[in-house]
Formats: structure tokens, C-alpha cells, sequence
């Protein structure tokens, strides 16, 4: 396989194809390699598969031997990406954003690894700059262009408030091509209106313009949506290899390939054959995603942790068994009254549910067990040494008095 279609592979577009194969040519007549830009916004501190879709396009390129430019944006972070927005992110404070930072790049060089990767935090140029320097970076865009696009002309048909320092997002992430001096960009399709306007910006700036690459987004745990923190469908590298596993194997049998594809290790032969035994009904889709769950696993853990999840799994949803390995939480006596303690504090005390809003909802969902017995009432219990709290299908927990 050529470099041209090992950049190719799961790629959903190219700005543009013709461009990106000049700048290979010249990248290997000259001996120079490109210089590939990737902008993260630390707004949380862990990475989930959904983001590992461009990171393994990243490792592509680092793996030609190209030079990879990661941008932590510590001060874009502090804007928060309006793409597919319908209403403005929380603003973060620099403190937050760069604590995420860190864990943040533990877990990219999981993925990419360190060697040949230049990492640059975009508030060491936005931080000098004064509001003269500001007036005229902003007038490189017009409004009009920053409206043309959906998810600012949605927000603004629909009545929906957009503040001025949203507006900035795409422009200091143009800025950003232009000072790491970028040939190509990668993103997700719901980043190409920030990608071409880093090329407007380059141009502008008497550069040549950047190639934007773009990748597919993956669709989340509900089948539905992007894959995304916000909205709870989202399976995180650095989780437990059994929280891993489970969530994969809960996945909706028609986003299996999609992942098959975009997140796997797996070659396209091995993957059509996956496709072609599932349509001819040699493969059942339940141990197709088994084999899934088992190969994401063991990526971000080990084999043998990988399949120790899948025992695990077999146990607790097969067989109906609790796990072997469950945690043991100590719960005080004085948070007893006569061996009785409600429902909804045992919940927010062991952690299981992250306020008694949460607790009493998962009650309510019918999702909250003790001793086997569900849970339906927000009442008091009875609670005793050894006892087994369990919440939705894969938190467990053995309560010690």
C-alpha cells in the first residue's frame, strides 16, 4: 500500500486530493517532512474512541515519518468550539483547561507516541497579544462568512443567542495553521468550516494553504448521536477494561462495522470477511461484537486484561453471576439509623450516582439493586455486612459495615 492510500483509508474528504499529492512529492523530492496539525481543546481530561478516529489518522502520518504538530488550545478551550453547538459551551478558566491538559496527553501518546511530535500551547502567542493585535486578526473574516456557516446560521434563524467570543473560535484556530506554519490539518467533518478558514487565513497571510483531511464521526453507545462527553455515549480510553467491554458489547448491532472500521486494528480483508459472514449468517452479530469488544479492549489495555473482561462479562450477563473483582466500600456506622439507611445517600455515598438527582432518577429507571432485590421506592433499607449494590448492568459494588 502507497502513502497516498494509507492517508486515504476511512478518510470522508480531502481539500483537496490533487493539492495533498503535490505537497507528498514535494515533501519527498525535498526530503522535508509535512507538517500535520492537530488543535485539541483540553475541556475534559479524558479522551474517548470517538477522537481516537483522527489520533489513529495522526499515527498514520507519524508512522511516514511526518511531522506531527499537536496544539493544546489553552486559550481556545477557554472559548469552547461552537461546531455543532446549539447553544454556547461553558466557559472554562485557564487552570481547569490546562489541568485537563495533562492527562490529556498522557493518553495521546497511547495512541501516536512521542517521538517526532511537537507539541505548542496556542496561548503562547495569544497571551502577548494586545487589542490592537486582536482588531487585526479579526478583520481577515467577515461576519458574513462566519454566519454562512450552519452552526452559527442555525442558532442565529432560530432566535437563538450567539455571544461575539464564540465567533472568535475559528478565527484563532486559523491562526493557529498560520503559526505552526501547517500543510495539513486533520479533523472531523464537523470540523471543515474551522479547517478552510485556517487555509482563507494562510492564503491571506502570503502562505501556501494548508490540505484539510477529514474523518467520519463516530456514532456513540446510543446508536444515535456523535459520540461526545455532554451527552453520556461515549466510552473513554483509560476506563476500566471491563467498563470498556461491557459498554462495547451495548453498542446497536448497526454501528458494529462502523467501528470494525474506524477504530480497530483490524484489516479491511479481515473486516469484509467479518461483513460477509454476518450478511450470509455465519457469524453471529452477538459474538461479532464480542470479537470487537475483545480487540478495542486489548488496545487500551492488554490481551490478558481483555480477556479477563470478557470472562467477566460472560459471568455477570450470561451466566447472571456478580463479578469475581468487585470493589468493597466501607460504609460508617453513623450513616446507619436502626440498620436502616436510605436508598438515595447509600447511592451518593458509595459514588455510584453523582447526586441524590441522579440517585433518585436511576431509582425511578428502575436501575438500582441491593442484594438482587430492585430497588423501585426511594426508601430506607435495610443494610447489611457484605451486602451488593448494584447500578444499570455493570456497576457493582460489596458494602462493608
Amino acid at each position: 500500500m502507497d502513502e497516498l492510500e494509507i492517508i486515504k483509508r476511512g478518510v470522508v474528504s480531502i481539500t483537496t486530493e490533487e493539492l495533498l499529492i503535490g505537497k507528498l512529492k514535494k515533501s519527498k523530492s525535498e526530503k522535508k517532512p509535512l507538517r500535520i496539525k492537530l488543535g485539541v481543546d483540553p475541556t475534559a481530561p479524558d479522551i474517548h474512541l470517538g477522537f481516537t478516529v483522527v489520533l489513529r489518522k495522526l499515527r498514520q502520518f507519524h508512522e511516514l515519518v511526518h511531522r506531527i504538530v499537536l496544539i493544546i488550545g489553552d486559550y481556545t478551550a477557554m472559548i469552547g468550539d461552537p461546531s455543532g453547538r446549539s447553544a454556547a459551551r461553558p466557559q472554562l478558566t485557564h487552570e481547569q483547561v490546562m489541568e485537563n491538559s495533562k492527562k490529556y496527553q498522557q493518553q495521546f501518546f497511547k495512541i501516536v507516541g512521542k517521538e517526532n511530535v511537537e507539541i505548542v500551547y496556542n496561548g503562547s502567542w495569544f497571551s502577548k497579544m494586545n487589542f490592537q493585535d486582536i482588531i487585526k486578526l479579526v478583520s481577515k473574516v467577515t461576519i458574513g462568512r462566519l454566519l454562512s456557516h450552519d452552526y452559527f446560521a442555525d442558532r442565529y434563524k432560530a432566535g437563538n443567542p450567539i455571544s461575539l467570543h464564540e465567533l472568535m473560535y475559528p478565527v484563532m484556530q486559523g491562526y493557529d495553521s498560520i503559526m505552526v506554519q501547517a500543510d495539513i490539518e486533520l479533523g472531523a467533518t464537523d470540523q471543515t468550516f474551522n479547517v478552510l478558514i485556517g487555509r482563507d487565513m494562510q492564503k491571506d497571510a502570503g502562505m501556501e494553504p494548508q490540505i484539510g483531511i477529514f474523518m467520519p464521526v463516530l456514532i456513540g453507545m446510543d446508536g444515535k448521536q456523535k459520540m461526545s462527553k455532554s451527552l453520556g455515549n461515549y466510552i473513554g480510553i483509560d476506563e476500566e477494561p471491563q467498563e470498556i467491554f461491557g459498554k462495547l458489547m451495548s453498542i446497536p448491532d448497526e454501528i458494529m462495522i462502523q467501528y470494525y472500521e474506524l477504530i480497530s486494528d483490524l484489516s479491511l480483508t479481515e473486516i469484509n470477511e467479518i461483513k460477509k459472514q454476518l450478511k450470509d449468517g455465519s457469524f453471529h452479530p452477538r459474538d461479532a461484537k464480542k470479537k470487537l469488544a475483545y480487540e478495542i479492549t486489548r488496545m487500551y489495555s492488554t490481551s490478558e486484561k481483555a480477556k479477563n473482561a470478557e470472562e467477566e462479562f460472560e459471568r455477570v450477563f450470561k451466566d447472571k453471576q456478580n463479578p469475581e473483582d468487585m470493589q468493597e466500600i466501607k460504609i460508617a456506622s453513623t450513616e446507619l439509623k436502626d440498620g436502616k439507611i436510605w436508598i438515595v445517600k447509600l447511592l451518593t455515598l458509595t459514588g455510584m450516582a453523582e447526586s441524590k438527582g441522579e440517585a433518585q432518577r436511576l431509582i425511578s429507571q428502575g436501575a438500582v439493586t441491593l442484594n438482587g432485590e430492585k430497588i423501585t421506592t426511594p426508601s430506607d433499607c435495610v443494610l447489611q455486612d457484605g451486602a451488593i449494590l448494584k447500578v444499570g448492568k455493570r456497576k457493582f459494588a460489596k458494602l462493608r459495615l
